[in-house]
């Protein structure tokens, strides 16, 4: 992530966190799960864990507090706000060792097979031969004589990695996939990308179906990349414990096995695409979409990851990402239908049915009022965990007012704190664009320090983090008065930062909460207010046509599509382009202007909108106080706009009066 511009994904050192990629993911070298000192920094600060409860035989709390070097991740099964260290399961443990043992069994949870099979003994071999008998259910591979392969494609064989994964329940899972980094070297990107739901186009969706009244089912289709077919010739082999294994299930795979470097190995063609593979998340998009283009879906083509369909004279539509559907109709009963033609050609899914979901981390509930209500506690919780210090303070807002300023003689963080500091503050991102709006000042600032994180920096990332603590049950609401009146407020704050470059901050709403949002440092510098307006307007203009587009490929033409702005030689510039340029605004350049063809062929109108009530300024700085109680509550939806017109308007009849 650079100059403001905070990446969703591709950003390096996330320290392990998991934003699903866009196209099939490849492996880095395994770590041994078991050895601690991998995963722990030697500088982690304590974590209030709240045991105070557990403390028995006169064991001192420091004690307890150490067991955050011994496990970070203990404190995501504690109870966070009560003072009792009760997991899940409601069992208290009883004394220090006992606390130990059990976060050592819930932090190291997956492991390589054989260090499964030598942990677990049967219960892994039982686990593995399930995994291996969903990859035999598809078809997945075929031994190859090795006798019959030349060298070089023995060479060339991908490594197959089989994990055992152990449940919060005590439970095992076996997991196979595949190593395909040495695909990188014959297969280009442009070969392998596939294409996810964008947030913009999933949160539209999502209103949609709020404001309609539609009845909404979310599903994941099960192995879902094993149902697509491998289109060329890919060798894997299959080594060491885990091909006595396979052989035990499948008896006929042992004519093929041979020893190679004293290690049982077997050759086999990969059929179908198997995690891990390059190509594997491609070639199940394309899979999917032609299903869904036979069943007669058509494809938005602004978000290739939404299909409609009318169905009974209304439209059904279905939003994925990968594997995990969104689907919304009017009818329970056609979403059932839809349900059911899915799984007529991938097999059963697991499905969500009613007013409350859990889709891509977000629990959604649609309660019936029109709205769509967002929350992400437990990723905010897991940044909080990660984080490792105590959250004792309060902070009544994200950031202070000199978030902006950089101080270029704080100390570097050292390099395992500086991997927390991005794998949190990545955590943050993905929350703020789906479920906190609110705190997206800060986390765009943070993600443009991700490389040259300081300790400035991280009492910055320790502000936000008290104030997501203290808001961390705030829900995200959502509905539209219609679907045909698109509210824009775009603004700029003028060489904020270090380098003189000014903040630009953008928003949309068709009625309550914001749709989007964006809150990105300006990539050129402007030599005045009013120029930076401009780049501003450029900047997030495009967000605004991209909504306009989709909707209409949905089926909803816009009525009114406004911007509103505070600077009125801004405004002139943007509907005269050159003619209202002065002498100091000549130089602007004419890429610039291109919102002036937007205003003469209908598709927006920009209108002035006094200071007061700009929302936009809630993304362009770190506000304090009541003007960002009063703006927050509208981003997060709790207030309707009118709220601010009202007060606006009851503002001007006092001065009126006086």
């Amino acid at each position: 992530a650079a100059e403001g511009q905070g990446a969703e994904e591709g950003v390096p050192g996330m320290g392990g966190y998991n934003l699903r990629p866009r196209r099939a993911p490849v492996f880095n070298a395994y770590d041994n799960p078991n050895n601690i000192n991998d995963v722990l920094s030697d500088e982690e600060a304590p974590i209030d864990l709240n045991v105070d409860a557990a403390i028995v035989d006169g064991e001192e709390e420091g004690d307890l507090e150490d067991l955050w070097v011994e496990g970070r991740q203990f404190a995501q099964k504690a109870t966070t706000r009560s003072k009792d260290c009760t997991f899940e399961s409601g069992h208290k443990p009883s004394s220090v060792t006992e606390l130990r043992n059990m976060t050592y069994r819930f932090m190291v949870t997956q492991m390589m097979a054989d260090k499964g099979i030598e942990k677990h003994g049967e219960r892994a071999i039982e686990a593995l031969m399930k995994e291996f008998a969903q990859l035999d259910d598809f078809d997945t591979f075929s031994p190859l004589d090795p006798t019959a392969l030349c060298p070089k494609l023995k060479r060339e064989a991908l490594r197959i990695i089989n994990l055992i994964k152990e449940k919060r329940d005590g439970s095992l899972k076996g997991r196979t996939c595949v190593d395909g980094r040495p695909q990188r070297k014959h297969i280009s990107k442009e070969e392998s990308t596939s294409p996810t739901c964008s947030n913009e186009a999933l949160m539209l969706t999502m209103v949609v179906a709020a404001h309609e009244g539609r009845d909404v089912a979310t599903a994941d289709i099960r192995g879902a990349y094993l149902h697509a077919e491998m289109d060329e010739f890919v060798v894997i082999k299959l080594q060491g414990q885990i091909v006595d294994v396979l052989c035990e299930r499948k008896p006929e795979y042992k004519k093929f096995v041979v020893e190679e470097n004293g290690r049982s190995t077997l050759y086999m063609q990969l059929l179908k695409a198997l995690y891990g593979c390059i190509k594997s998340a491609l070639l199940w998009y394309e899979l999917f979409t032609g299903t869904l283009q036979q069943m007669g879906f058509e494809l938005n083509p602004y978000d290739k990851c939404v299909a409609n369909k009318q169905i009974n004279g209304k439209q059904c539509t279905i939003a994925w990402w990968v594997d995990d559907n969104f689907i919304s109709h009017l009818s329970t009963g056609v979403v059932t239908s839809v349900i059911q033609a899915i799984e007529a050609e991938f097999g059963e899914m697991s499905v969500t049915r009613g007013r409350e979901h859990v889709f891509l981390g977000m629990h959604i509930k649609f309660p019936g009022d029109g709205t769509v209500r967002i929350r992400m506690k437990e990723h905010i919780q897991e940044a909080i965990v990660e984080f490792g210090e105590r959250m004792t303070r309060r902070a009544a807002t994200p950031a202070t007012r000199g978030l902006f300023v950089v101080d270029e003689k704080s100390e570097p963080l050292v390099k395992k704190k500086a991997d927390r500091f991005v794998s949190v503050v990545m955590k943050l991102l993905w929350v703020c664009k789906r479920g906190r709006p609110d705190i997206e000042t800060p986390v765009s600032f943070l993600c443009t320090r991700l490389s040259v994180c300081t300790e400035q920096d991280w009492a910055k990332l320790r502000r936000l983090m008290h104030f997501l603590h203290d808001t961390i049950d705030d829900e995200r609401i959502i509905s539209a008065e219609n679907l045909v009146d698109l509210f824009t407020w775009i603004d700029a704050s003028y060489a904020v930062h270090n380098d003189m470059r000014s903040h630009t901050g953008g928003t949309m709403s068709f009625g309550r909460g914001v749709i989007h949002s964006k809150s990105s440092k300006q990539r050129i510098n402007t030599k005045s207010s009013t120029e930076s307006e401009v780049v501003g307007v450029s900047d997030y203009l495009p967000y605004n046509i991209w909504v306009e587009y989709f909707l209409e490929a949905q089926g909803y033409t816009l009525r009114s599509n406004i911007i509103y702005q505070d600077n009125q030689s801004a405004i002139r510039m943007e509907k005269n382009g050159r003619d209202s340029c002065g002498q100091k605004s000549r130089h602007i350049h004419i890429r610039y202007f291109f919102i002036k063809d937007r205003i003469r062929a209908g598709n927006v109108s920009v209108e002035f909108c006094p200071t007061e009530l700009m929302l936009a300024d809630f993304f362009t700085k770190p506000l304090q106080g009541s003007l960002f109680k009063k703006f927050r509550r509208v981003v997060m939806g709790y207030d309707p706009l009118s709220v601010l017109q009202d007060e606006y308007a009851a503002r001007l009849k006092e001065r009126a009066e006086k």
